[in-house]
């Protein structure tokens, strides 16, 4: 008896078929059975599957002899069904990677629940991804099951069968099958979840969900979007029947009414002329199953009580009332920016202030990097100068007291950038910025280049895509010192971003804290981050694909937890490009929204990570670096690298998954081989970073001394050590025998 029966009824989608398929029997948790039921689709379908079910034992075809509609397909599956849980996947969907794995673990935790219900993000034909916005509702409260009146803001997430997994017994109990019609969801979703004993969440996107440009049933205009209707007589007719389940009655209502207010305003749903007709149909139905009491927004109530044409006004009325309000928005952005450029031409007359500096990172991110290392050497060394940073507003709160803060666009942001003498950034500054005689441009970079960047971008198409190179060069016109922290960066720099600046090779000011900070500073991090004592922390940082559209995690960092035992937590940080967190779990500690860099690698103990330009700056605590190179090839292809960073990496390296788990579960990440690495390395990019490449700067360009601070040797070197540095770390057993079904690839 498999684990799973994932059931797929299929009409009319050759095109995604394949691609759905796919994603069930590559799983890693292979016991499973996969019922694909053709409902008599007049396309390649029914071959398409008898394809599959020719090649892989796991498929099994089911072709019924005329069209019966989705629920009904699904009921065809149930019945052929023979594993412990159901789960349904609509044929243009697919299951994410590790999907299966997760439910099974989380069943498993959970104690066997009636329903678990997973995550979902919408996937569109333009590549976009968007998760749910109501994951919140997923939180694992602990291993323990529970009731739908626990947490009844299940109820406000999409309400469709294939968010979940049934145990099939407890269907079967209870006799629960899909009606014929459009919404079928609908009469299966709130009985199952109203009526189960145990119900378990688990916060992870296991399905993506398929925006299809066109063809979506319920993107269609039909006449069938009246069964909407019949579906929520069949739901309040099970609460009849239930009595038990009365007080959900008031809830049911609201949600009916909303869902035909929906289905009303919908453009393109009803046919031409079938408005007023649904709108009666809502309105019998509302004084049909009317709770004295509910309380109900404004179209609410104009369904509720079927006012077709106060409806059609009111929508009117808003649209208006929005064009105009857009019109008055447009004029006074219009007049504001005018505003703004004319006080910027005024501040340009008056003179450069000497004692003021601005600071800037990342395109108005928080306070942090080179230029927020130079900040704070500002001003400990040169009091006299008065220093701003320019932030967004979500970011205001990274920047400690002492700038005064600046929010772009504003007049006292062009203010600041008109008359300061220094303006230090690690990107291009505002592309209206007009550089006067007597300002200082200082350009820090973000890090020692790995791949290629600046001009060198012309002849890679896939990572340039629309980079504007005159306005590239425009920036660099304007810039006077470039830093560097080794002489690999000044030369490429220097070819990659020509112009008329010095060089100041002095180190990264941003690895000054690793130098200076201690022992206690590591363990307060690691206790803010909740590490527990005794914890190997990794600290995951991976760099961006330009190739690619949507970046999805190469490593299943819950697995990676999980074979490692208990001995070892991950700190899971994307990069900013990627737009989302890359696991979750007990021990996968989520740190991408972490306002610090600096501090996550002081807390750790070792870094994985791929291309990311991190390894350069954590090489200078000489702790061990893992490196992944799951895709180098195409990687290098696409982006093009500076170097081979296979024949010379800063420690161990991972061309797989498994590898990378191996090399810590047997200590290959802090051997001897690993540290000869890691030594060389650093000789090669850190022959400045020695905790006062700041204060180096300051002193030259600010106070014009001569008389620099001399640069202590690496052997003299003291950076702060790790949490495990001084604590013996047997390796990880290893499994005997063959893995687990839910370890094996």
């Amino acid at each position: 008896m498999p684990r799973f029966s994932v059931i797929v009824p299929v009409y009319k989608v050759q095109a995604y078929l394949s691609e759905c398929l796919d994603s069930v029997l590559s799983q890693s948790w292979p016991d499973l059975e996969l019922i694909a039921v053709d409902d008599c689709s007049p396309d390649a379908c029914g071959a398409i599957i008898d394809e599959y079910a020719a090649r892989d034992a796991r498929v099994r075809p089911v072709h019924l002899a005329e069209n019966q509609g989705l629920g009904r397909a699904r009921n065809a599956g149930m019945a052929e069904a023979s594993g412990d849980y159901l789960v349904f996947l609509d044929s243009d969907d697919t299951l994410t990677p590790d999907a299966l794995t997760a439910v099974a673990d989380r069943i498993k935790e959970s104690g066997e629940p009636d329903v678990l219900v997973y995550d979902y993000a919408r996937t569109y034909w333009d590549g976009r991804q968007v998760r749910n916005q109501l994951a919140a509702q997923l939180a694992e409260q602990g291993p323990a099951a529970f009731r739908l009146e626990d947490r009844p803001g299940l109820l406000g997430v999409l309400m469709v069968a294939w968010n979940k997994a049934y145990r099939r017994e407890f269907v079967q109990e209870h006799g629960f099958a899909f009606p014929p019609g459009y919404y079928e969801d609908t009469p299966w979703t709130f009985p199952v979840l109203m009526t189960a004993g145990s119900i378990a969440t688990l916060n992870r996107v296991c399905v993506h969900y398929r925006q299809r440009r066109q063809g979506s049933i319920l993107g269609t205009t039909s006449h069938k979007h009246f069964d909407l209707f019949e579906q929520y007589d069949r739901v309040f007719a099970y609460v009849e029947e239930h009595p038990e389940l009365a007080r959900w009655r008031p809830e049911l209502f609201r949600r009916m009414v909303d869902h035909c207010a929906t289905v009303f305003t919908k453009r393109g749903r009803l046919p031409r002329g079938s408005h007023a007709e649904f709108l009666r149909r809502a309105r019998a139905h509302c004084r049909r199953h009317h709770v004295p009491g509910a309380r109900l927004r404004l179209r609410h109530a104009l369904v509720r009580f079927g006012l077709h044409r106060t409806f059609r006004a009111l929508q009117l009325a808003s649209a208006v009332r929005r064009r105009a309000l857009k019109s008055v928005v447009k004029l006074a952005r219009a007049v504001r920016a005018g505003a703004l450029r004319l006080h910027y031409r005024i501040q340009l007359r008056l003179p450069v202030r000497a004692d003021r500096a601005v600071f800037t990172s990342g395109s108005g991110r928080g306070h942090s990097g080179d230029p927020g290392a130079l900040e704070e050497a500002f001003r400990s060394l040169a009091p006299h100068i008065r220093t701003a940073w320019i932030t967004r507003p979500e970011h205001q709160h990274s920047v400690p007291p002492g700038p005064h803060r600046l929010r772009p666009g504003t007049a006292a942001y062009w203010t600041a950038l008109a008359r300061s003498k220094y303006l230090v950034t690690d990107d291009l500054l505002d592309r209206h910025l007009r550089k006067r005689r007597g300002q200082t441009v200082i350009q820090t970079r973000q890090g020692t280049p790995l791949k290629h960047m600046g001009l060198d971008l012309q002849e890679r198409p896939a990572a340039a895509r629309d980079t504007d190179f005159a306005e590239l060069l425009r920036g660099v016109d304007q810039w006077d010192l470039v830093l560097s922290g080794n002489r690999h960066s000044t030369l490429v720099w220097e070819r990659v971003f020509p112009g008329r600046y010095t060089t100041l090779e002095y180190g990264a000011p941003r690895n000054d804290l690793f130098q200076r900070a201690t022992s206690a500073d590591v363990a307060r991090l690691r206790g803010l981050l909740g590490i527990p004592e005794d914890a190997v922390a990794i600290l995951y940082a991976p760099t961006f694909r330009d190739h690619v559209r949507t970046q999805h995690p190469l490593l299943d960092l819950e697995r990676i937890a999980r074979r490692l035992g208990p001995r070892f937590v991950i700190l899971a940080r994307s990069h900013p490009v990627h737009g989302g967190p890359l696991g979750s779990g007990t021990r996968v500690i989520d740190v991408s929204d972490h306002p610090s860099v600096a501090s996550l690698c002081l807390a750790s103990d070792a870094l994985v990570t791929d291309y990311s330009s991190i390894m350069f700056d954590y090489i200078n605590l000489d702790r061990p670096i893992v490196v992944h190179t799951g895709d180098w090839q195409a990687y290098r292809a696409a982006r093009g690298t500076y170097f081979d960073l296979r024949s010379f990496p800063p420690g161990a390296v991972a061309r797989t998954e498994d590898e990378l788990i191996d090399i810590f579960a047997t200590g290959h990440w802090r051997g001897s081989r690993s540290a000869q690495l890691r030594a060389a390395f650093r000789e090669r990019f850190c022959p400045y970073d020695d905790g006062r490449a700041a204060e180096r700067v300051v002193r030259h360009v600010v106070l014009g001394e001569h008389g620099l601070p001399s640069v202590v040797p690496l052997k003299e070197r003291n950076p702060a050590p790790s949490a495990c540095a001084r604590t013996p770390l047997a390796t990880v057993p290893q499994p005997s025998g063959s893995l687990p079904v839910t370890e094996r690839r």
